[in-house]
């Protein structure tokens, strides 16, 4: 008999599985994903069977789920051939039961589209592609790294569209000397190509990439700070205009069209991380429990298939810590968060004083159903907005 599902205040966010292709053909500049390049190839079966093995164990650990949403994420996922994505696939309705119309997303990159191997995907189960498109002219895609020209990217994106239901694409912006006027351009050129969502990231310099490197040398020069807040009130704009607004803080969609699996992050629902590096976040009869696999691919796999699971870290959540991921996650939703599940988390509610002064502020707005939200004010300030809330 299958042991019930604990039951936790974010229960009906779904649940969700992540698993993560660490593979790319090339490293981008800017990238500080857990991500590798093999020159020598990848042994695709060796992989999908230690692959197999965890979804095994972590399903042991968490049993009787529904899972509501995959999301085959990387690296590229979209150097797999289509029988390894139907292995993936396979592997997790195995284990679990995945409901009817659940959502089904692969990241892809346009250097590696093809309409055959589309095809392949859509019939393994996948219904939904995000292209890793992040710009529009070939002048920036080289300063980005991309293997890609603008051309591939636009037939990449027509093959998409005639392939999957449901489709998005990445752009990047604050590029170094985008302005504003140029964003503007590329952004409604984007709206145009795109069929109902567009993911939208502000270009940060991170830690240990080269383009960090580049930055501290002095030869690499980023917009600055007011010309990154005018990109993003163009960015806000333009999408609104267009029938895209923000229903997270770098994601944009048409009403309906938003994407289920990343709504789960953020609501604070449960998901299982699955493949080198990926986190999870699993509700056990012991509590919350978050979850970090082996980082390097060679060590994840070789622990696989030593121990049936590459888990290198497995955390106990205090309720406090879930009630400020909570907070941290809900606030980027335009839709904002249910106070009474903070409350239900934390063991304690929100300070209304403290909300009562963000809302004088023009930071946090109370919405008719009660949840709390943060303005187009608050949003840009997020991270000093969830710092006095969380006091």
């Amino acid at each position: 008999m299958t042991p019930p599902v604990p039951d936790h205040p974010t229960r009906d966010a779904g649940f969700g599985v992540y698993l993560h292709w660490p593979f790319c053909a090339a490293k981008c500049p800017y990238c500080d994903f857990n991500s590798h390049v093999r020159h020598a190839g990848v042994d695709e079966a060796r992989f999908l069977a230690a692959f197999r093995a965890e979804i095994a164990h972590v399903a042991a650990r968490v049993p009787g789920r529904e899972v509501t949403s995959i999301f085959l994420g990387g690296g590229t996922p979209s150097l797999m051939r289509p029988e390894t994505v139907a292995g993936l696939l396979d592997a997790v309705a195995r284990h679990w039961n995945v409901v009817p119309g659940a959502e089904v997303t692969l990241e892809a990159n346009p250097s590696s589209v093809e309409a055959g191997r589309f095809r392949g995907y859509r019939d393994a189960g996948v219904n939904r592609v995000s292209l890793g498109v992040q710009a529009l002219d070939d002048a920036s895609l080289k300063t980005l790294g991309r293997l890609h020209n603008a051309e591939e990217a636009f037939t990449a994106i027509r093959i998409a569209q005639s392939t999957f239901a449901r489709t998005s694409f990445d752009l990047i912006y604050a590029r170094p000397g985008q302005s504003p006027a140029a964003w503007r351009g590329e952004l409604r050129e984007a709206i145009d190509r795109a069929a109902e969502h567009l993911s939208l990231y502000q270009l940060t310099i991170e830690p240990g990439t080269p383009f960090f490197g580049l930055a501290a040398a002095g030869k690499l020069a980023t917009p600055d700070e007011e010309t990154g807040r005018a990109l993003y009130d163009v960015t806000q704009e333009v999408c609104d205009a267009a029938g895209l607004p923000a229903y997270e803080i770098s994601n944009h969609a048409r009403p309906g069209a938003e994407a289920r699996h990343n709504l789960l992050y953020w609501r604070y629902g449960e998901y299982a991380g699955i493949g080198p590096g990926a986190h999870g976040r699993l509700v056990t009869a012991e509590g919350r429990l978050g979850t970090v696999t082996e980082r390097g691919p060679e060590a994840w796999l070789g622990q696989v298939e030593a121990r049936g699971h590459g888990i290198a870290e497995t955390e106990t959540i205090d309720p406090g810590s879930q009630a400020d991921e909570f907070l941290v996650m809900g606030l980027r939703l335009t839709e904002g968060i249910d106070p009474a599940r903070y409350a239900a988390l934390k063991g304690r509610p929100l300070d209304a004083g403290r909300i009562a002064t963000l809302m004088e502020d023009g930071l946090l707005a109370r919405r008719e159903d009660g949840r709390i939200a943060a303005t187009a004010a608050g949003a840009p300030v997020l991270n000093a907005l969830v710092a006095e809330l969380a006091k």
